[in-house]
């Protein structure tokens, strides 16, 4: 399900190290992105605050800008809310037209304010093949999600807050001064983002009519909660039990209704941990230990309510896609079983939509962005030329 796996190139140990020392301890997290009552009320998508990220953007070698930036968004009930995030703006004048847009919703990394993205002094990592977006001339707008960086629990794998506060990113992106940014984006994302990418392309027409949409990419998202939570339960703990807390908050269930006494202090330390690097990634993988074999709840929640509901209310489809939709997915994924990501392809083409389907042989699901980065990008920027949307569906 949902996974992140994602530790590839930007673990190393100075950068965690600094990450520690900004974000790892929680109050340094609240520190940088502390958001008074005062400053949240105002239209979605104005910036709150904005300062350099530290380093800029990796392999962008001084072609571009890199900041942090604090904006205004909204959540599912309408209430305004701070969102954080980091945006990459290439160097020069911007080309007649302005400079277009790719929303990177990144993968799962936690779900309690420290495991924001973008307190990692290497965010960039986390998106394969940023260098050639920005050298191409495309701004990379990066959002948190709601609860990341800023205070809160996130709303995991909630559709219309991923997709809002991906959408009010953009809008943050033209509002920010001297970059150039036009209103045609592309959004693109992996596993948890994968899924927030659908449901931006869902959103977009009724949530951020100025904006163009030209397409949606997602590397091996979550689609039917369902089923890859059920798929995932006894291999996944630490995903269940992110799930489950941010959940619990939602809907104001006290923990002590769904988690058995003698795994909640596993469970609390599993679900609160950040996965971002190699480091937090062994440190979960001991946490999780005595969650194994999916024995720590009190139900099952593929079948229980009101947890099954949101699974079912949050898998994407259930709207018209908004756009043309690239795909990819690796045959050696266990996380997000490819049988499933294809059915739901399958279920795109039904409705209409122009759908690119690769599969990638023999790639797991922690590599599933990187290897289909290159194609991505190239399907964005075809769309956004104006080439009609190729097409894997059978006639």
């Amino acid at each position: 399900m949902l996974s992140v796996e994602c530790l590839p190139r930007f673990a190393t140990t100075g950068a965690l190290a600094v990450f520690l020392s900004l974000g790892g301890g929680g109050d340094a997290a609240e520190a940088l992105y502390d958001v008074s009552p005062g400053e949240i009320p105002g239209k979605p998508g104005t910036i709150i605050r904005v300062w350099p990220l530290p380093g800029g953007g990796p392999g962008m070698g001084g072609n571009g800008d890199a900041f942090r930036i604090l904006y205004r968004s909204t959540s599912p009930s309408g209430k305004p809310i701070p969102v954080s995030g980091a945006i990459y703006i290439p160097s020069g004048p911007a080309p007649a037209g302005g400079r277009n847009i790719i929303a990177w919703a990144h993968p799962t990394s936690g779900v309690v304010p420290p495991c924001a993205p973008s307190l990692m002094p290497d965010v960039g990592g986390m998106m394969w093949n940023l260098p050639n977006m920005v050298a191409q001339g495309y701004i990379v707008v990066a959002t948190d999600y709601p609860g990341l960086g800023t205070d809160g629990i996130h709303p995991y794998l909630i559709g219309e807050s991923e997709a809002r506060s991906v959408l009010d990113s953009v809008r943050a992106a033209r509002e920010l001064p001297r970059t150039g940014a036009s209103n045609r984006f592309a959004v693109w994302g992996h596993s948890q983002g994968g899924h927030a990418a659908l449901y931006t392309g869902q959103v977009a027409a009724r949530y951020a009519p100025e904006l163009k949409l030209v397409g949606v990419a997602a590397a091996a998202p979550a689609t039917y909660l369902v089923e890859l939570f059920d798929n995932d339960e006894s291999t996944a703990q630490d995903l269940v039990a992110m799930s489950v807390l941010s959940w619990t908050r939602l809907k104001g269930v006290p923990l002590t209704k769904v988690v058995k006494p003698q795994a909640m202090a596993a469970f609390e330390k599993t679900a609160r941990d950040c996965i971002e690097s190699v480091a937090e990634f062994e440190k979960i993988e001991k946490d999780e230990t005595p969650l194994k074999g999916g024995q720590f709840l009190t139900m099952d929640p593929a079948k229980a309510e009101p947890w099954k509901g949101i699974m079912v209310h949050n898998s994407p489809g259930q709207a018209p896609a908004g756009a043309p939709v690239f795909i990819a997915q690796g045959t050696a994924d266990t996380t997000v079983e490819p049988a499933i990501t294809k059915r739901f392809a399958e279920a795109l083409c039904a409705q209409g939509v122009r759908v690119s389907f690769v599969s990638l042989p023999g790639v797991t699901h922690t590599f599933a962005a990187r290897d289909s980065a290159g194609a991505a990008l190239n399907w964005m920027t075809e769309r956004f030329r104006g080439a009609p949307a190729p097409t894997d569906c059978q006639r």
